[in-house]
């Protein structure tokens, strides 16, 4: 069953990145067109329950079985599981703590049993869940890179991601403040809109400047990663994009939820929803504090 909303696509693109940049000629042939046709969805298959920003201790095995591999293990927060038809999971084949992770593509007919689905504060429009493979049989052809290049194949694919969580961010926070506005020309207080309060505008002015200014680091780490990262800086602006947008995003979801006061704080009206899904912004493809972590090794090494 294929799910369609902005969110599958996205996720269907985080999955099939490796693919494009590190898959075999035969591999992109075989599964790229499909996700490019709505045909196939694609899911990434990295974090686990003690492995989620601490990549490296992920305990998923592949065993080498001939020309396949038998890969046993759990991975969790698993956006659009049990919908995606393909996975693309990280094992260890190795003890080598970096070295000795590998990418592979699974199809979920192969064995992939989804264990539980998780019930969220916000992003309803699609599931998430833990999934779960036990000797999976892959065959090697399913290899995304070299053995030992996972680790190395996951850091390249989210840095490229990343910018596209802020670009959620900021779609959301825009949308919030769109609808608050609006709702601040019309709705009257005291004989007049409540837009005319000086203290409303001020916020509804500090809203829109971060908006902006988040824009600008989003379309900045976006043309980095189609340029192809010519100067190697697209880690860190791809972390400042994601880091600073997410924070916005909450930041001005929440302040719209406050233009509305009571109302906004009601499902009759969309803010409250927004407010909800900004906060994923702040947590996943690596919360906010790895995202400080991320920038901070980079300007001190």
């Amino acid at each position: 069953m294929l799910f369609r909303s902005s969110l599958s696509f996205l996720i269907s693109k985080l999955g099939m990145l490796p693919v494009l940049n590190f898959g075999s000629e035969e591999l992109k042939q075989q599964y790229v067109t499909r996700v490019a046709a709505g045909e196939s969805q694609c899911s990434y298959g990295l974090s686990e329950p003690d492995a989620g920003s601490d990549v490296a201790s992920m305990t998923t095995k592949a065993v080498r079985d001939g020309d396949d591999w038998l890969i046993t293990g759990t991975k969790c927060w698993i956006t659009n599981a049990g919908i995606s038809d393909l996975y693309t999971v990280f094992a260890r084949t190795s003890d080598d703590r970096h070295r000795g992770l590998t990418a592979f593509l699974v199809e979920a007919d192969w064995g992939v049993q989804v264990e539980k689905l998780e019930h969220k504060l916000g992003i309803k429009g699609s599931p998430t869940g833990i999934i779960r493979l036990d000797e999976v049989r892959v065959p090697d052809r399913n290899r995304i890179g070299e053995v030992g290049q996972g680790f190395a194949v996951a850091m390249h694919t989210l840095d490229r991601s990343r910018p596209t969580i802020g670009a959620q961010a900021v779609g959301v926070a825009q949308g919030a403040l769109d609808y608050a506005l609006g709702y601040m020309k019309e709705r009257r207080t005291f004989g007049r809109a409540i837009g005319d309060n000086q203290g409303l505008q001020w916020m509804a002015a500090d809203c829109a400047m971060r908006i902006e200014a988040a824009r600008g680091l989003v379309y900045r780490a976006c043309a980095m990663v189609d340029e192809g990262d010519p100067h190697g800086e697209l880690s860190m602006a791809g972390a400042m994009a994601k880091c600073f947008a997410s924070d916005v995003a909450m930041q001005v979801t929440t302040d719209c939820v406050q233009f509305l006061g009571g109302y906004g704080y009601t499902d009759e009206f969309p803010v409250e929803r927004m407010m909800r899904d900004a906060k994923i912004t702040q947590i996943y493809e690596g919360t906010n504090q790895i995202q400080r972590m991320v920038i901070a090794k980079k300007l001190l090494g």
